[in-house]
């Protein structure tokens, strides 16, 4: 018999963040957790994890060498598939979930059986957890199909989707560095139905320090990458194309500012 939900978080160098964010999974049901690291200086310890951890399960597996987050979400994917579970979800070192997140998502999506990804909105948060803004996506198949040319319609670790989609899209794409997450979801949306919970379940940090700021233009570039992949004539291609281009010239803390202008 299939197990219900694995949550699968990889990990480097951020041990601190990563007991945090175990810490906020508040479930009425068993919630087990896979754990790549990748390449870490110092490794996480798997017991002192499964003390602080009364949840579920956790397990870990340590890359021997830092490979980049793509390749470390392929391996837990890899692992999780020898599992046998029914759904996959995803969370991030430092960003924190909202009280039974998983169990509200896993109803949704076995009352709509149609639906194979499900990701929810978020409180976005600075790195002292003080609220900037809620990020309100579009929750319909139809709207999220549009608008996936324009930016990542989905909070990353915000997302549980059905284990089905391993056997149907396959993994996390690896040539689009710092956007694996927009080409996956990209690929998934563009076969299977999709869709966001309008509720916030999570919050998720913005950090200096993270990926999608330190590495932002060449994040940018990736989409752009991602979007011509996918390109077709229509308003929504050509609107992200010109878009994301633009946004090679605009910094983060930019982007940020006006998103908290115009949600408040």
């Amino acid at each position: 018999m299939a197990k219900k939900i694995i949550v699968l978080i990889p990990h480097y160098n951020n041990i601190i963040e990563l007991i945090e964010s175990i810490s906020s999974i508040d479930e009425e049901i068993k919630i087990d957790v896979h754990i790549v690291d990748d390449g870490s200086a110092i490794k996480p310890n798997l017991r002192e994890l499964q003390k602080k951890y009364t949840q579920g399960d956790i397990s870990l597996n340590c890359l021997q060498k830092n490979v980049g987050i793509e390749y470390a979400l392929n391996a837990g994917l890899e692992d999780i598939e020898k599992l046998d579970y029914d759904y996959i979800a995803r969370l991030d070192c430092g960003d924190l979930n909202i009280k039974n997140k998983y169990a509200d998502q896993i109803n949704y999506l076995e009352q709509h059986p149609d639906v194979f990804l499900l990701g929810t909105w978020a409180d976005i948060v600075d790195v002292d957890c003080n609220f900037l803004y809620t990020l309100k996506l579009p929750t319909s198949y139809h709207e999220i199909k549009r608008k996936m040319y324009l930016n990542n319609m989905f909070v990353h670790p915000s997302v549980v989707f059905r284990s089905e989609v391993l056997l149907k899209i396959g993994h996390y794409p690896t040539n689009y560095k710092a956007a694996e997450d927009y080409g996956y979801f990209f690929n998934i949306v563009k076969e299977l139905k999709s869709e966001n919970l309008p509720k916030v379940y999570l919050k998720y940090k913005i950090d200096p320090k993270s990926i999608s700021s330190t590495k932002r233009r060449k994040q940018v570039k990736s989409r752009i990458r991602i979007i011509l992949a996918h390109f077709k004539i229509g308003f929504y291609p050509i609107y992200g194309l010109i878009r994301n281009i633009l946004l090679l010239t605009v910094s983060r803390k930019v982007t940020t500012f006006f998103k908290k202008k115009i949600t408040h």
